[in-house]
């Protein structure tokens, strides 16, 4: 049996195509797309796993989403008017999805840890250092979805439009949330 190997010589680097992008409109535009999303991407992807662990994620789920909410991001990038609106509004019906299917995720060890998202100790520790976490998650999930996005810096007339609700109702389950909150950190207080 004879295996033909290519041409390892000059000569075979001289006929080789040219891989190089030539310059132009449409590489120039492309360029200036990937800079602008890579930009918002290293601003973005941490605080809105933080947004998706507020609403009861655990950080795994929550890197998992926002990875797929940042590819479609990249994917629409030039049809996107409030990228920071649109992504938190994608991650967030994306994990209200994920929690309402009954189906199992199984998950294995991440073997690959970025320097934007940490890695799995470093998220275990994290976690646990999360006082307001467990309080957060007994919330009832309309309140703990609008104090997310309250925590993520948008008011109340923004979540309102972004959760297609009132804005008097987005105000109450604020409100109640925050009641809520400060009663368990008054219980801890006391306990302590």
């Amino acid at each position: 049996m004879n295996i033909h190997e290519p041409a390892d010589g000059p000569e075979h680097l001289a006929a080789a195509p040219a891989t190089r992008e030539q310059p132009g409109p449409c590489n120039e535009a492309r360029q200036a797309k990937d800079e602008a999303f890579s930009t918002f991407y290293r601003a973005t992807v941490r605080s809105l796993v933080g947004f998706l662990v507020n609403q009861g994620a655990s950080v795994h789920v929550a890197a998992d989403v926002v990875q797929d909410t940042m590819l479609s991001a990249y994917e629409r990038w030039d049809t996107i008017d409030h990228p920071r609106a649109w992504v938190h509004k994608v991650a967030s019906r994306a994990l209200l999805r994920r929690i309402a299917s009954c189906e199992e995720q199984p998950v294995q060890q991440v073997l690959e840890t970025t320097s934007l998202l940490a890695a799995p100790d470093a998220i275990a520790a994290w976690e646990s250092g999360q006082d307001l976490l467990p309080v957060l998650r007994s919330l009832p999930p309309r309140q703990r979805q609008v104090l997310a996005w309250a925590l993520s810096g948008f008011n109340p007339g923004d979540i309102a439009g972004q959760l297609g609700m009132n804005d008097d109702a987005v105000r109450a389950s604020l409100y109640k949330a925050r009641r809520a909150v400060a009663e368990a950190i008054k219980e801890r207080e006391e306990e302590l």
